[in-house]
């Protein structure tokens, strides 16, 4: 199993992407090729005193950064993230992974992979965790304008990605809506109420976001505008009351010993909320396997995206959706 890994146009610089890169040699059965400025990754692999033969360096001259526009980054031919999906388009690569632009990512592997038969719009997934267990979220913004059928799509695929990869038997499959009742929404959530009702899915009908926290779906899905400012949204108030906590625990003497008491509690929530235990976004729907990091991402997220990103491969996804892709269209067809 080989992943090619853009290692260049991150937040956190290029150092915890080959941290990381190590970190999950070591751990699973897979090569990493790490794509970008030769120069800056030899040194770093020697700073981290890699001697093994499961990383190599495949050499590009530009970098797409986090402020180029999708259409911009087009231009750069040579970048990290056109060399890697290029690695894997020529079967040099089993699947990609990237901590760069996510609207970058999304345009070169668009431009450089075909959909997988019967998707419309590829979606991107990723998971947030609810006081139960992890939830697929699927589109997160990849579409800011949708139509149902690629709704459909979005809860088939999520659908999968959750039993594959997640490990979950029998999916429950939530719409991110106003309100619980079928009669609540805009025209594209009644209108993909109608058609996921004729799947055989489990669709559990609407939700509401609180619903989404108390774990009662598996995969929500949503168009990406409104799946981007949920997560974003959701991001920052998990950061706030981390502060906040954090804060109130050091006030004084009485709160900091009383913070002794509650830190395993604590530590416990800052893990669940933690993003680097996912490892990334996945990029669902094209036929090549891509994990989408963090800008941020630490050496623990890179290792966990590159074993999503393994186990994705091996596990088939894009067969079984491609598979699922035909039975819905044809429940579809004939309801």
């Amino acid at each position: 199993m080989r992943i090619a890994l853009d290692a260049m146009g991150s937040d956190a610089g290029a150092t915890p992407l080959v941290e990381g890169a190590i970190h999950a040699v070591k751990r699973y059965p897979c090569e990493v090729l790490l794509v970008g400025k030769q120069h800056t990754l030899n040194r770093l692999l020697r700073h981290f005193r890699y001697k093994g033969d499961r990383i190599r360096v495949v050499p590009c001259r530009e970098v797409v950064r986090m402020g180029d526009l999708p259409r911009e980054s087009l231009l750069k031919k040579d970048s990290s993230i056109s060399v890697g999906v290029r690695l894997v388009a020529e079967g040099k690569a089993d699947a990609l992974v990237s901590a760069g632009n996510t609207g970058s990512t999304l345009a070169h592997a668009m431009r450089g992979w075909r959909r997988l038969k019967g998707v419309k719009r590829p979606g991107i997934a990723t998971l947030m965790p609810t006081t139960a267990k992890p939830c697929l979220i699927i589109d997160v913004g990849a579409n800011v304008d949708c139509k149902p059928r690629h709704l459909v799509d979005f809860a088939l695929m999520g659908s999968v990605y959750s039993r594959q990869i997640l490990g979950c038997e029998n999916p429950g499959v939530g719409l991110l809506s106003v309100g619980a009742e079928r009669s609540k929404g805009n025209e594209l959530t009644l209108a993909t109420y109608e058609l996921l009702e004729k799947c055989h899915l489990r669709f559990l009908g609407n939700v509401e976001p609180g619903d989404v926290f108390d774990g009662k779906v598996d995969v929500l899905v949503c168009d990406g505008f409104v799946g981007n400012v949920f997560l974003k949204t959701s991001e920052s108030l998990a950061g706030m009351i981390m502060r906040a906590v954090k804060g109130a625990m050091t006030k004084n003497v009485l709160s900091m010993a009383a913070a002794l008491i509650v830190s395993p509690g604590m530590r416990q929530f800052k893990k669940k909320v933690d993003h680097s235990e996912y490892g990334g976004a996945a990029l669902i729907g094209l036929e090549h396997v891509c994990i989408i990091g963090h800008g941020g991402s630490t050496a623990k997220a890179v290792m966990n995206a590159v074993r999503v990103a393994k186990e994705s491969v091996e596990r088939e996804l894009n067969r079984i959706i491609s598979q699922e892709l035909e039975r819905v269209a044809a429940e579809l067809e004939g309801a």
